[in-house]
């Protein structure tokens, strides 16, 4: 007999997600809505009329992700999406070793989609970071939102706003109608809070980002890089413009891969913060991912199903062989065994599910490291473990031989207030790194074994660690004249 539909039992099946999980056309797409609005739903983390900016990198999930929220937008009022969405593309062609031409050709592509989804939109290269302020690097405390009922309130006070009269609407601006002629205007394309984020970038910053791509030794290595300047970029423009979210197109399979490749990478501290729904640790952004209940499988027939538009951007481990980065192995290795086993990439996924955030030994609070921005979960004092003897003065993998080592530089960036002696008190040490290096966390500090110098990193990376190095030695000195009770004198007290 002829095979119907698993959920209407009606019609015919077009696509088949699991062994026995036909569906068709219609329930597929219902069963691909609510799983993007159910985590949203759950998880209450976006309040009504807070402004989300969209990271859409071209590919299909990031696609997928923007056309579930232009549709949630224009549903009825009791489906309908409640924030203020904005779309990002960041430009990396640079680092990918892409040509002008291509480059200029593939951001024709970008703005001839950004303008059919109709949203503001923002056009960033990657070059920007050296633009950047080190203020970006800085962990910001988010305003509290109160007890667990301030997520009802802030709705049920959207939904009064709704029925108000029609002149007090229009005095106010805020009634739906008002907000989604708002996000259909024009797009955006003012100064970003940049020289150049207007325009093409610079040249000059061009080449550095070059450069710095080009020094780095291992596929591996220029990943995170890459990773860690596009989200420090994203985050930029998303506080110039005052967006409090970010949301992010990783899917269920991506997650997967990015899971296991962290555990290889020594991030197994931050995994939940990786990999989970939200990642708090910036404090004013919050990154947020609902896309991580879909497949890469369902995300391709969706797309396929319902033409939703994508633009191909070669990244940079495009071509590249099997083993010539950890990411590519790992993804290689749970690709192959979810073609023998389906239930793989679930498995892990629902493993990173349950991994919690709480920091260890009830410790909230603490320096954090320069680049991914997570706490520095380690113990320096103990050089019995790997991590205490990278970081002993004695021993430290950064630092080269004597007669290879280069000529010592200053510590101090130009542009940075020099305070008087920061570089004899700060950082005065054989090699000025160590300032940088003793401030990355374990997994940071591995990948940056693969940039043989420090000095291509962009300024803002440089300028911070310079003043986190001066803040640690003043709040030194100032505390050998710091007078503090003991627990027995405030006791007695």
């Amino acid at each position: 007999h002829e095979q119907k539909c698993v959920k209407c039992k009606e019609g015919p099946p077009v696509v088949v997600i699991r062994a026995g999980d036909a569906f068709c056309r219609d329930c597929f797409k219902a069963f691909y809505v609510h799983k993007f609005r159910a985590m949203l739903g759950k998880n209450r983390l976006i309040f009504p009329g807070e402004k989300v900016l969209l990271a859409w990198s071209g590919g299909p999930s990031s696609s997928s992700m923007v056309w579930q929220v232009l549709e949630g937008l224009s549903q009825d009022s009791a489906k309908r999406l409640r924030f203020v969405p904005g779309v990002i593309y960041v430009d990396e062609g640079a680092a990918c070793g892409q040509s002008a031409e291509d480059r200029a050709e593939t951001l024709a592509q970008v703005k001839l989609v950004l303008q059919t989804v109709g949203f503001p939109w923002h056009l960033v290269a990657l070059e920007e970071v050296f633009g950047l302020p080190p203020s970006v690097l800085c962990c910001s405390v988010p305003e509290p939102t109160g007890a667990e009922g301030a997520y009802k309130a802030a709705v049920d006070s959207f939904l009064r706003q709704q029925h108000v009269p029609q002149g007090e609407g229009a005095q106010d601006g805020s009634s739906p109608a008002q907000e989604q002629g708002q996000l259909c205007q024009p797009p955006m394309q003012k100064p970003l809070g940049l020289p150049s984020l207007a325009g093409s970038p610079a040249a000059a910053q061009t080449e550095a980002l070059s450069r710095l791509f080009h020094s780095v030794k291992t596929l591996t290595a220029k990943e995170e890089l890459l990773q860690t300047l596009r989200t420090h970029l994203i985050l930029h423009v998303a506080r110039a413009h005052g967006y409090s979210k970010v949301m992010t197109g990783e899917s269920c399979t991506r997650l997967a891969v990015k899971l296991m490749t962290n555990l290889a990478l020594g991030r197994g501290a931050f995994l939940a913060w990786d990999t989970g729904f939200s990642d708090e640790r910036h404090g004013d952004v919050v990154l947020v991912r609902p896309m991580r209940d879909h497949t890469l499988k369902e995300v391709a027939f969706y797309n396929r199903l319902f033409a939703v538009p994508s633009v191909f951007t070669p990244a940079i481990d495009t071509k590249a062989p099997e083993k010539a980065s950890i990411h590519r192995l790992m993804e290689a290795f749970l690709l192959r065994l979810q073609t023998q086993f389906p239930s793989t990439v679930s498995t892990v996924y629902r493993t990173s599910e349950k991994l919690a955030k709480a920091p260890r030994d009830g410790r909230a609070a603490g320096p954090r490291c320069l680049l991914c921005m997570c706490a520095l979960d380690v113990d320096d004092a103990d050089s019995a473990t790997a991590f205490g003897a990278q970081t002993s003065p004695h021993f430290s993998p950064m630092q080269p031989p004597a007669e290879a080592r280069p000529p010592p530089a200053p510590c101090c960036v130009p542009g940075v207030g020099r305070a008087q002696g920061c570089c004899r008190g700060a950082c005065g040490r054989e090699n000025p790194h160590v300032c940088v290096i003793e401030q990355l966390c374990y997994g940071c500090r591995v990948n940056m074994k693969d940039l043989p110098s420090l000095d291509p990193l962009p300024p803002y990376i440089l300028a911070e660690a310079q003043l986190r190095s001066q803040r640690a030695h003043v709040l030194q000195e100032v505390q050998e004249y710091l007078i503090v009770d003991s627990d027995g004198e405030a006791t007695e007290s």
